[in-house]
């Protein structure tokens, strides 16, 4: 079964890269971009092939130095639940006037 990494403090500039390989099967690499740039948000989430080798590349690559910064890495968590903004989720508020 396949392990997701979170990887971050990653360079802008970074682009899809065998960073990963040496610690195992890379089953793929999703660098977040900025929407209007196109440019690197300096995280990505990374899938290992399976658990032994995510428990590899933690080990290896946390805190190793890539492009002139300590990248950490660490088992990626599932994304918690948004709020749907200020206005009570949604719901129209009476004028007070």
């Amino acid at each position: 079964m396949s392990t997701k990494l979170y990887v971050g403090n990653l360079p802008y500039e970074t682009t899809e890269s065998a960073l990963f390989e040496g610690a195992g099967q890379v089953a793929g690499i999703n660098i977040v971009r900025d929407r209007a740039t196109g440019r690197a948000r300096g995280f990505a989430f990374v899938e290992m092939g399976d658990a032994e080798a995510a428990r590899r590349a933690i080990t290896e690559l946390d805190q190793h130095s890539y492009g002139g910064r300590n990248l950490m890495v660490n088992e990626a968590r599932p994304m918690e639940p948004r709020g749907n903004g200020g206005n009570g989720g949604g719901q129209r508020r009476e004028s007070r006037w």
